[in-house]
């Protein structure tokens, strides 16, 4: 008969099921959320500064105007001194009539003066768009290649300081006609500017561009637009703005000489009829188009600015 043997250990009694739980649901413990950086407060401007902004804004719009009434005031007094100055009350009313009809047409020398107005920009958008395709790439040779330096810098030298109203008799005498002459003073006049200014942008190029573009081995045509274009263009609309002015004084003195339509034609035909407010209006008709030429240009500069 066999005996069993009882383990002394005690064993604890695994029961078959947990019972149940009598005690009510804990709620979910909130998770903390990392905290977020408050935004920075609005700088707080004081109203000191704010009326100091306001005053210089204000300043901004009336000193200009400021200055053109000391400017008429003084047109004013010249003209009560018994001198044969007219008015600006007197110009007003002759600009009014004269820009009433700008556009009309009684024969080939008695025009509107929109006619005369757009006929010297047509000559100006000819001459100086002929300097523009010689003169801005001529800079870019010469600022690059040292030998066409040496060979254009006395020529340049000689000619620049040339007085424009020289040119014409040249361009009489070539071209046989005053219209082709006047186009010829214009393009003669404006390429000096935009060769030097190209050509001196293309010298300040840092010689590590260059030497960087030798160690690739890049072509003319990729160190033209890769390198030298962004790099030179400030300077070369800098001397397109500078042509343009040139450009836009010497066709008034150029058709006072030649003749025909256009603006300075027009004052010089006034002259003759000694109608001294039409050529007042003249005077400031040319102003009021080259300062638009040259905003325009200083626009498109600040477009294609390169930093």
């Amino acid at each position: 008969m066999t005996t069993a043997v009882v383990s002394k250990d005690p064993v604890e009694a695994v029961p078959r099921s947990a019972p149940r739980s009598t005690a009510a649901p804990t709620k979910a413990e909130p998770v903390a959320m990392p905290m977020q950086e408050a935004a920075p407060a609005a700088p707080t401007i004081s109203p000191a500064l704010l009326l100091a902004r306001r005053r210089a804004r204000i300043l901004r719009v009336l000193a200009p105007l400021a200055g053109f009434l000391v400017f008429v005031l003084i047109w004013q007094i010249i003209s009560h001194t018994g001198g044969q100055l007219p008015s600006p009350a007197k110009v007003w009313d002759a600009a009014l009539k004269v820009f009433a009809d700008p556009f009309y047409k009684k024969g080939p020398n008695d025009q509107g003066i929109g006619w005369n107005i757009l006929s010297s920009l047509q000559r100006v958008g000819l001459g100086f768009g002929m300097a523009a395709l010689i003169g801005i790439p001529l800079g870019f040779m010469v600022g690059r290649f040292k030998f066409l330096d040496d060979m254009t810098s006395p020529i340049i030298s000689l000619l620049r300081p040339v007085s424009p109203l020289a040119w014409l008799p040249i361009g009489l005498l070539v071209f046989k006609g005053a219209n082709p002459a006047a186009i010829w003073t214009i393009f003669i006049s404006s390429i000096w500017p935009m060769i030097i200014n190209t050509a001196m942008g293309v010298r300040q190029i840092p010689p590590d561009y260059m030497n960087v573009a030798k160690v690739l081995n890049l072509s003319e045509w990729k160190i033209f637009t890769k390198i030298l274009f962004p790099a030179v263009l400030p300077f070369v609309l800098t001397g397109v703005r500078l042509a343009i002015g040139v450009a836009w004084l010497v066709i008034v003195a150029a058709e006072m000489l030649t003749g025909g339509v256009g603006i300075g034609f027009w004052v010089w035909d006034e002259w003759n009829n000694l109608n001294v407010q039409h050529i007042i209006i003249a005077i400031f008709v040319v102003g009021i188009v080259g300062l638009l030429l040259e905003n325009a240009l200083i626009l498109i500069a600040k477009r294609f600015e390169y930093k």
